[in-house]
């Protein structure tokens, strides 16, 4: 018998189609989500930048646009200053955030043309780098996770304003999170850590004196209490209201080094007294600290008391080149090495 051939099997076409059509589907589906997102950004934005407005801030950019589809969310808000009723504010050329559009709840703000700082009665600062970056996380968290990095950044004080204390650095960082307890986190606690490394002072400033033109690199962690009332910036600064209710620094932990000279950092307690200034006390165990004191007594910055730092240089003594104990204290808005008076307490406020 011989077999008679048979035809060849023909498929639907719309079987060929059909992937094609779910991934148009799926496509078009997620573009409109896309712009449903960018538009939500955008009148949230708007609506933020309104009601700081309302709160006495001055808020001012060029046309905001959003790009970034399909996976992206990129805001790009140009000529962008900001400015808070306490004086202090930034400028940027341009500034832009990023988040992931499917799951848009970490955002990183960069300023890719540097920015300025404004330090309320001090004056402008314009800070460079190779990166400046902002990063923001669980947002609906009590505290989100903030992190600011500053790769490799310069700092150049405009010619009417104060000088700044350091002109370069290798890398700042600033990471703050809901405080971690034994237990679950704290509502009104959040953890703070703090890197200056490899920093450069300017010319004539304190910190080119303690460095002896060397480097500086300062790292410190600890927790801020009463973290819930670090809100309603006003005149008075961010740390008005927290000071008032109560807040202040606890288990503070850190080292430094200063040129030759380093030191372990411990203090159990620091605040704010009704002037701004820092209060408390700061122990340090020290090595080759005599080195760091003679160098800001040298210093020609006169928020140095040069007569002070030459003081407790020579208190030190023999014993200024071993590791020794000391105790820095800030009180009565100076910050004292023993009996003498060596600079200003740092100002929160």
């Amino acid at each position: 018998m011989i077999d008679t051939p048979q035809s060849p099997t023909r498929h639907p076409r719309r079987s060929l189609a059909a992937p094609f059509i779910v991934v148009g589907l799926l496509l078009a589906g997620w573009t409109g989500w896309w712009f449903y997102l960018t538009n939500q950004i955008e009148t949230r934005l708007e609506a933020r930048v309104e009601a700081f407005r309302q709160d006495g801030w001055t808020v001012t950019h060029a046309a905001v646009t959003t790009t970034g589809w399909p996976f992206r969310a990129r805001v790009s808000i140009p000529h962008a200053e900001i400015l808070a009723p306490s004086g202090h504010g930034v400028a940027a050329p341009e500034l832009v955030a990023e988040a992931n559009a499917y799951k848009p709840d970490r955002w990183v703000v960069i300023a890719p043309d540097g920015l300025t700082l404004t330090r309320a009665d001090k004056g402008k600062v314009g800070v460079g780098g190779d990166g400046l970056r902002l990063s923001i996380s669980r947002l609906d968290d009590r505290f989100p996770d903030l992190r600011i990095q500053l790769i490799r950044p310069t700092f150049t004080a405009h010619p009417d304003a104060e000088p700044f204390p350091v002109a370069s650095a290798e890398r700042i960082e600033l990471y703050t999170r809901p405080h971690q307890a034994d237990g679950p986190s704290s509502s009104d606690r959040m953890d703070v850590l703090f890197r200056l490394i490899d920093a450069r002072g300017r010319s004539g400033g304190p910190v080119e004196g303690a460095t002896r033109q060397g480097r500086l690199t300062v790292e410190l962690e600890g927790t801020i209490e009463q973290a819930d009332r670090l809100n309603g910036i006003d005149s008075a600064g961010v740390f008005a209201r927290w000071t008032a209710a109560g807040g202040r620094f606890t288990a503070i932990r850190g080292e430094l080094a200063a040129g030759e000279s380093t030191a372990r950092i411990r203090s159990d307690t620091l605040s704010a007294g009704p002037d701004g200034r820092l209060q408390g006390e700061v122990a340090l165990r020290a090595e080759q600290p005599m080195a760091a004191i003679a160098g800001l007594a040298g210093s020609q910055s006169g928020a140095v008391n040069r007569v002070g730092a030459a003081g407790a240089a020579a208190g030190a003594g023999s014993d200024g080149d071993r590791e020794v104990d000391l105790v820095v204290q800030f009180r009565d808005g100076r910050t004292w090495l023993g009996p003498f008076a060596l600079a200003p307490a740092p100002k929160l406020f």
